[in-house]
């Protein structure tokens, strides 16, 4: 190579990767042999992980979208990474936490196929969520066990999602000792390790149906989604405030993506609060970036809006890859090349860290148009003023 190539390409490293064999662990595979297109994605997304947002006992939040916890993702995945330390908070669909619960209930469901007749499941009572089949009685019994859970006395009152989560994984946990199972649902894993789970939409599952019904006949519960959001502001605010990185790992889209991305303009634009947005962003998701749409809104379009710190930005990752694919690729490798991180016990803290962020609130906010510490142009602005003689 001649010295001005050798210049040329110093930055980038030579494509010359080794055979695969019997031998290649999954970590030695993306390390060796992930090199170019979204194989390359994940291999960025494996070493950000492990080499920028795990270290230093940074801030891991975690977002779920997508039929995950049916396809066996938690049990797999999820469960091993919040054992590890390795995920520290968490918004997940409600659709996720409630299939969740058919593991955690020793329930049963199969791999299927995608190309069974659904009327044909319909009249034989199987429920099918693309190649997931599943009996029923599963939908039935799981709904059962979450209305006589709820009845519990410390479920007749208002409380935050993440406060709700952990009062419904103590008696998953619960019920798993009892059944003998280890390790098999991801509420009472989270739990066990004091991870709080939030999730954007409460209405929007079975859970929340259940929820709902059990308000016709009388029950206080309600989700206060204005602590939700506050809540998440103050975990985020808490790694920043305290010197450490503040890292979102998002899996699909949707709301709960938006949910946890939202929390620094909720603390700078909301609160006025000076902050720079978060350190790291990895996401893998199947959305386009060009619909508009918030799934496949990429980490520099976050950056315009506060959500993401402008100076990590070439650190950010996206791989277009299937969640199902990406996922116990990423547990794998980061298991394999970082060890077992302290617990951060977040729930733990939720009044404390909540008590901070209202402070912080109260001596710099205003219910007036904040001072913002972000440079932008300054320009007139006559939104709202009626202007004499007009």
């Amino acid at each position: 190579m001649s010295k001005s190539e050798s210049k040329k390409f110093a930055a980038y490293p030579r494509l010359n990767p080794l055979g695969i064999g019997k031998e290649t662990s999954v970590a030695d595979l993306i390390d060796e042999t992930f090199l170019a297109y979204n194989g390359g994605r994940i291999r960025e997304a494996a070493k950000l992980f492990t080499e920028k947002m795990l270290p230093k006992e940074g801030y891991i939040g975690m977002s779920l979208t997508g039929a995950l916890t049916p396809a066996g993702l938690g049990k797999s995945c999820l469960i091993p990474l919040i054992k590890a330390g390795f995920v520290d908070w968490i918004v997940s669909t409600g659709a996720n936490l409630y299939h969740d619960l058919h593991y955690g209930l020793d329930m049963k469901l199969y791999a299927g196929s995608p190309f069974l007749d659904d009327v044909a499941l319909h009249k034989e009572g199987v429920i099918r969520i693309y190649d997931v089949i599943f009996d029923y009685n599963v939908l039935l019994d799981t709904d059962a066990f979450v209305r006589q859970v709820i009845q519990g006395p410390e479920f007749q009152r208002i409380m935050g999602s993440d406060e709700f989560h952990y009062l419904l994984g103590k008696y998953v946990s619960e019920r798993t000792r009892k059944l003998g199972l280890v390790d098999s649902s991801v509420l009472a894993a989270a739990y066990e390790c004091g991870v709080p789970v939030f999730t954007s939409s409460p209405g929007d599952s079975s859970i929340g149906m259940n929820v709902a019904a059990m308000a016709l006949r009388g029950s206080p519960l309600l989700i206060d989604v204005n602590r939700d959001v506050n809540q998440t502001a103050a975990i985020v605010l808490e790694a920043k405030s305290s010197g450490h990185k503040s890292s979102v790992f998002i899996l699909g889209g949707g709301s709960p993506k938006n949910f946890m991305l939202q929390t620094e303009p909720q603390i700078q634009e909301v609160m006025g609060i000076a902050e720079k947005g978060h350190d790291y962003f990895l996401q893998c998701t199947d959305a386009r970036p060009d619909t508009g749409g918030l799934s496949g809104a990429t980490p520099a379009e976050a950056v315009s809006w506060g959500k993401v710190d402008p100076d990590t930005l070439p650190d950010c990752v996206v791989a277009y890859v299937d969640s199902t694919i990406s996922l116990p690729l990423l547990t794998a490798y980061s298991l394999a090349r970082f060890k077992p991180r302290k617990l951060k016990r977040l729930f733990d803290r939720r009044d404390e860290l909540l008590d901070k962020v209202k402070s912080r609130y109260l001596k710099m906010g205003t219910v007036s148009k904040i001072r913002t510490s972000r440079k932008i142009a300054k320009r007139s602005s006559g939104v709202g003023i009626r202007k004499s003689g007009v």
